[in-house]
């Protein structure tokens, strides 16, 4: 294991695309005439949540040969986020799309278009191995496993981790419409999470994962399996009920809501994940982190965008500090 000097917080590597937020809301995207421009992706929106709460962030991935990419990629300049790492495509891929629909704060829909997507076409060669050695945390999003070479390149990231001792979180971010069937889904979110030190998922995620060997499973079993390989923090989140972190030692954190006024559920995971980290990698309790990732979530959720409404840290702490917290 080689130890280098750890100048960068964390690395992200998978999926940066184009969200398309609809503008008529409360009406369905048949009757939806306008959408503004976002950028969006969960390990993009975790990165730029991370940057704009003051951590050094880079980003490894692959962007098209277009004006969205451009876009993107500028997107992350002016965020702070290092660069390096991100290749452009020259085979006439393009970007990945998600068209939103918000008919209601309870009944929100994505449409996404993934057909022959540049992020999924990083290449194992493409990973940045400087980028990762300087890297406190690696951050693994479940999407780039569902395409070769992408997921190639993810075990590739996942070995320079190892080989620097850079700890690995792992976003299960499952999106079914990318993937061939739920046993090749299971194989490989498997095969990942046994190298991960945190992973964050829904209860249904990881019952994705489960039912591999026709498992069924209460949390505190979920989150052993887990420690019997790499895990330190296993986190499941339960929608509107709040999630539940558990760490190796034995520590079990219930989290709360902070009231808030929901325009969309869509961007909640991505807030809170990104806050929860914020916290966590510089030594915050469970408790503190959940409650940062949980307020983060709340802002994130009351406004248009997801990545746009990531709030900076002032934000973050007025929220905490002035915020009805659930529990």
């Amino acid at each position: 294991m080689l130890r280098i000097n750890k100048t960068t917080d964390l690395v992200a590597i998978g999926r940066a695309c184009i969200d398309l937020n609809a503008n008529e809301i409360h009406r369905p995207m048949e009757q939806t005439m306008t959408f503004t421009k976002y950028v969006g992706g969960s390990p993009a929106n975790i990165a730029i949540g991370l940057a704009r709460l003051g951590m050094n962030v880079g980003f490894i991935g692959k962007l098209a040969n277009d004006q969205m990419g451009r876009f993107i990629h500028q997107y992350f300049v002016e965020e702070g986020i290092d660069t390096k790492g991100i290749v452009t495509d020259h085979t006439g891929a393009v970007t990945g799309l998600a068209f939103t629909e918000i008919i209601s704060p309870s009944e929100c829909s994505i449409l996404m278009y993934r057909d022959n997507v540049a992020d999924l076409l990083l290449n194992s060669s493409e990973v940045n191995e400087e980028l990762i050695a300087q890297s406190k945390w690696l951050l693994v999003s479940g999407t780039a496993l569902a395409k070769s070479p992408s997921r190639e390149a993810v075990f590739v990231a996942l070995d320079y981790a190892k080989k620097y001792d850079t700890k690995v979180v792992f976003d299960l971010d499952y999106r079914p419409y990318t993937w061939e069937s739920d046993r090749e889904t299971a194989v490989y979110y498997n095969l990942v999470a046994e190298k991960c030190h945190l992973i964050i998922g829904t209860r249904e995620e990881f019952d994705m994962m489960e039912a591999l060997l026709q498992e069924s499973h209460e949390d505190e079993v979920t989150a052993q399996k887990w420690f019997d390989y790499s895990a330190d923090v296993v986190i499941i989140k339960h929608g509107g009920k709040g999630s539940i972190a558990y760490s190796k030692e034995g520590e079990k954190v219930q989290s709360g809501i902070y009231e808030t006024a929901v325009l969309k559920t869509f961007g909640a995971g991505d807030s809170y994940a990104s806050a929860f980290l914020y916290q966590y990698l510089q030594g915050g309790s469970l408790e503190d982190s959940m409650k940062y990732g949980s307020a983060s979530a709340s802002i994130v959720i009351s406004k248009h965008s997801c990545s746009d409404a990531m709030p900076t840290l002032e934000e973050l702490e007025s929220k905490i500090m002035q915020g009805t917290y659930i529990k």
